[in-house]
């Protein structure tokens, strides 16, 4: 199985990606709206093809990636059905299972945190994501949004604490950059939860943490009930339409070499190598403008902002930089071709200057 651990910083929020390595179908629980292009590039650099999206709970502090993965990418979107949310493909129940080509998630209900808190179990009970039912050391709290603290510890300790000792445990979020935890070390060390801590103690703690009110709640809840869909979906769509742009995991726009080299007149190439590399056995583009990387701030007003900029170098590694340096200048529509003039010599297409 293919798994990957994703954080959003913002909001402390874990995103997780889980797939079947034969089929290449995969399941995404919990995304961000925010980072919904970071995990739209890993999903296509890992060739994965994403099934569906999964809430944990509706969330407070964030607003879900699901519609717009929906949208993009045509996966389904799936949440409980107490959680209240509308436009979700299918609503999950107790004792469900979510497939993904031979491997499958179970859902445990478990209320307490929101009515409509999951949890999601690997088939073979190896690990287990909690959302905000369970944290690290802690719990989700229980002071809005149908909470319930005497739910939330009936919860754990008949749908989590059951689970193997040696499961892994992924929560939905943690503020001291804690990846995950155990059952076996939730069930000892817990502060809230663990040890011989009663019904009582737990709702007794609860009802007293005093906790401020989240930040996002009056933006994500009402979101997060329409499953991410924005009040305005007019000009929604990839950042970048002028061409068939692909945004890698690393967070750059990259261009194919054989659409530039098709499409060259439409757009201004600049080369950001030394004048010796320019010039050199590599040869470089026709038309290209050579602006070192070192001077490209400093002559960024030499370009026209109207037209699509294509940014190249020796293997993409430098012109990865400038499209990053032009686009924080006000440059909107650049891409970085793919590869380099390494590419695009070893598909032969042609170049000014070099040699064989």
């Amino acid at each position: 199985m293919i798994f990957r651990q994703l954080i959003d910083l913002q909001s402390s929020t874990f995103t997780y990606l889980l797939a079947d390595e034969a089929s290449r179908e995969a399941v995404l629980i919990d995304p961000v709206f925010e980072q919904f292009q970071r995990d739209a590039a890993l999903i296509n650099e890992l060739d994965l093809k994403l099934v569906a999206t999964l809430e944990t709970h509706v969330h407070a502090d964030h607003v879900t990636g699901a519609w717009m993965h929906k949208t993009q990418n045509g996966s389904r979107i799936l949440l409980s059905e107490d959680s209240g949310a509308e436009g979700a493909d299918q609503y999950l129940k107790h004792c469900d299972q979510v497939k993904f080509g031979k491997r499958y998630l179970e859902v445990r209900a478990t209320p307490g945190h929101t009515n409509g808190c999951l949890t999601f179990v690997l088939d073979d009970e190896s690990r287990a994501f909690t959302g905000d039912c369970l944290l690290v050391r802690g719990a989700g709290r229980t002071d809005f949004q149908q909470g319930s603290a005497r739910g939330l510890y009936q919860s754990v300790h008949t749908q989590i604490f059951t689970l193997p000792d040696d499961c892994v445990l992924y929560p939905g979020h943690d503020y001291r950059g804690i990846t995950c935890t155990s059952v076996s070390e939730e069930k000892q060390f817990n502060p809230r939860l663990g040890g011989a801590l009663s019904e009582s103690d737990f709702s007794g703690y609860m009802d007293n943490l005093g906790l401020a009110h989240p930040n996002k709640i009056d933006v994500a809840v009402p979101a997060n009930l329409k499953c991410g869909k924005p009040d305005d979906t007019e000009g929604i769509g990839p950042e970048q339409d002028w061409a068939p742009l692909i945004f890698t995991f690393a967070g750059i726009w990259e261009i194919s070499p054989r659409w530039v080299e098709e499409h060259s007149s439409s757009v201004q190439i600049v080369d950001v190598r030394e004048t010796q590399e320019f010039d050199g056995p590599l040869g470089h583009i026709k038309d290209a403008q050579l602006i070192p990387l070192g001077g490209l701030s400093d002559a960024v007003g030499e370009l026209d902002k109207a037209k699509p900029i294509v940014t190249v170098c020796r293997a993409g590694g430098r012109s990865a930089q400038a499209s990053l340096i032009l686009r924080k200048s006000g440059y909107d529509k650049v891409a970085n071709l793919a590869g380099g003039m390494l590419r695009w010599r070893a598909l032969h297409l042609p170049v000014v200057g070099g040699a064989d």
